[in-house]
C-alpha cells in the first residue's frame, strides 16, 4: 500500500489514526505495531514473518549484549553474529538472483534463478537494525528492553517502506514518551499533504515525459535526451522527498520526530554537497558506520581512495540488484575523489555559476547511469546525450515537448529551491497570523483536492525507490 493511494488516504489512514489515539497511552506502541503489520501485511502478507524474524534476532541480541556487558569478546560476538544474519538475510532476498544471473553471464553456467519477489523496505529496515546493534555495541544507546518497543520501532509504517532512515537513537526517548500537541499534528498534516502533491501533481506528471523519452530511445536527439534525463532528475526528487515528506509527516501526526531526508539537493555546486543533500540518512548511514570504521578521510591518499571505493560501491549496491547501480555508486565515489584531491580546489576558484553548471552536468550524466537499468541501452543514449553520434541536434516532436512540459518543468526548478520557503517566511513576518493561517488553509486545501483527484482520475502513479 502506497501512501499516494486512495486505499491509504481513506481507509487504512483514518482507521488507524482512530486506532492509535482511542489506545490507552501505555499501550500506543502496542495499537502502532499492529497497525504497522497490518499495513505490510496488506501488500506482502508472507514477509511479515521475515519483518517479524529480523525483530526477534535483534531485540535477543541487544538483551544478550547487555547481559554481557563486562564480557567484550561475547559482545563482539553477538555483533558479529547479529551483522552476518541482517547481510545474509538482505543478501539472500535481494541480491541472489543478481549473483545467480552474474555468475552465469561470467562463467558461462546455467545456474536457474530463484525469482523471489523482494520483500518491500527490507533494505530500509535492515539497515535500522544494523544500526541498532552498532549502537547498542558502541554504547551509543542501552538495549531496548520491551519487544513491542523494539519491533515497532522496527515496523514503524510511516518510514517503514521508503525511509528516511531512522536509527533506533533518534526516536528511542520518543518510543518511552512522547506527546503530540495540536500544533506538532498541524505540522503533520502540512508536512503529509505537501509531500502528497509533490509525489502526485509533480513527480508522476513529469514521469510521463521520462517514460516518453525512454521508450523513444531509438529515435532520440542530443536535445532529446537531456530533456528526458532532465525529467527523470525531477520525477526521482519529487517522487522520493514527496514520500520522505509524507513519511515526516505521518510520524509527527502520531507524535514522532523523524530526521529530515532532503535539502534542496539541486542546488548543490559539486558531487560532494549533493550528497550531504540528497537522501541524508542514508549518506549519513555509510558515513558512520562505514567510512568513518575505515579511517575516514585522515587516512593516506591511497587508503582513502580504497575507503571511498568501498562506500562507493555498497551505496551504489545498495539501490538496487544490477551492475547500472553499482556503476551509479562508483561514478558517485570517482566525482568526490577527483574533488578532494584536486577538483574542488579548482571549483572554488571559478565563477559560481560555472560551478553550478558543473553540479548540472554530473548530476544529469549520472542520472542517466541510474535510471537506464538496461546495459545494453544505457550506452547509446550517453552517446547520443553527448553528441558522441550522428542523432539530430533536435526535432519537431522535442519542441512540441517542450512546450507541452514547458510550464511544469519551470514549477519543478522553481519548487527545487529554497525561494519558495524564504517567500513564505517573508510574507510570515510581514502579513497578519490568521490571514496568513486562512491563506495556508486555503493552499493546502487546493493541493489536498487536486492530488486526490489526480489519484482518482489517473492510474500512473508509480513510486521509483519502493524497489530497494
Amino acid at each position: 500500500m502506497v501512501f499516494s493511494s486512495v486505499a491509504f488516504l481513506f481507509y487504512f489512514l483514518p482507521i488507524a489514526l482512530l486506532v492509535y489515539y482511542a489506545a490507552p497511552q501505555r499501550w500506543k506502541n502496542a495499537a502502532l505495531l499492529l497497525i504497522s503489520l497490518f499495513f505490510y501485511a496488506w501488500g506482502e502478507p508472507v514477509y511479515i514473518l521475515l519483518l517479524l524474524f529480523s525483530s526477534v534476532i535483534d531485540y535477543m541480541n541487544g538483551l544478550l549484549m547487555d547481559r554481557y556487558e563486562q564480557r567484550e569478546k561475547i559482545r563482539r560476538f553477538i555483533l558479529v553474529f547479529s551483522l552476518i544474519v541482517n547481510i545474509g538475510v538482505l543478501s539472500f532476498f535481494k541480491y541472489a538472483d543478481f549473483l545467480i544471473l552474474s555468475a552465469n553471464d561470467l562463467l558461462g553456467t546455467h545456474f536457474a534463478v530463484l525469482d523471489l519477489p523482494l520483500p518491500i523496505g527490507i533494505s530500509f529496515y535492515t539497515f535500522q537494525t544494523m544500526s541498532y546493534m552498532i549502537d547498542v555495541y558502541r554504547r551509543n544507546v542501552p538495549a531496548q528492553r520491551s519487544f513491542i518497543n523494539f519491533a515497532a520501532f522496527v515496523s514503524m509504517f510511516p518510514q517503514l517502506v521508503a525511509g528516511p532512515i531512522v536509527r533506533y537513537e533518534d526516536i528511542d526517548k520518543q518510543l518511552a514518551r512522547r506527546h503530540v500537541s495540536m500544533e506538532l499534528f498541524a505540522s503533520g498534516v502540512r508536512r503529509f499533504i505537501i509531500g502528497l502533491a509533490k509525489k502526485v501533481l509533480l513527480a508522476n506528471n513529469i514521469g510521463m515525459l521520462w517514460d516518453t523519452t525512454l521508450s523513444g530511445s531509438s529515435e532520440l536527439t542530443i536535445a532529446g535526451a537531456w530533456i528526458g534525463i532532465i525529467a527523470f532528475a525531477f520525477q526521482i526528487y519529487f517522487d522520493f522527498s514527496g514520500y520522505s515528506d509524507m513519511a515526516i509527516g505521518l510520524g509527527r501526526m502520531l507524535g514522532f520526530e523523524f530526521p529530515e531526508n532532503f535539502r534542496y539537493p539541486y542546488i548543490s555546486e559539486n558531487a560532494s554537497e549533493f550528497w550531504r543533500r540528497w537522501h541524508i540518512t542514508l549518506g549519513s548511514w555509510f558515513r558512520d558506520y562505514v567510512y568513518f570504521p575505515l579511517g575516514g578521510s585522515r587516512v593516506r591518499k591511497w587508503r582513502l581512495l580504497v575507503n571511498l571505493f568501498i562506500v562507493w560501491f555498497l551505496t551504489g549496491l545498495w539501490h538496487g540488484a544490477n551492475w547500472n547501480f553499482v556503476l551509479w555508486g562508483l561514478y558517485f565515489g570517482f566525482l568526490i575523489a577527483i574533488e578532494k584531491l584536486w577538483l574542488g580546489k579548482w571549483l572554488e576558484r571559478i565563477w559560481r555559476p560555472f560551478r553550478h553548471l558543473y553540479f548540472i552536468a554530473v548530476i544529469l550524466i549520472g542520472w542517466t547511469l541510474f535510471a537506464i537499468e538496461d546495459l545494453t541501452q544505457l550506452p547509446h543514449y550517453l552517446q547520443v546525450m553527448l553528441g558522441f553520434t550522428q542523432a539530430e541536434w533536435i526535432s519537431r516532436t522535442n519542441l512540441y515537448y517542450l512546450q507541452s512540459y514547458g510550464a511544469l518543468l519551470i514549477v519543478l526548478t522553481f519548487a527545487s529551491t529554497p525561494i519558495a520557503a524564504r517567500l513564505t517566511s517573508k510574507l510570515n513576518n510581514r502579513m497578519n497570523p490568521t490571514v496568513m493561517a486562512i491563506l495556508e488553509v486555503i493552499v493546502l486545501t487546493i493541493l489536498l483536492l487536486a492530488s486526490t483527484a489526480y489519484i482518482i482520475d489517473d492510474s500512473y502513479n508509480p513510486f521509483l525507490y519502493f524497489r530497494f
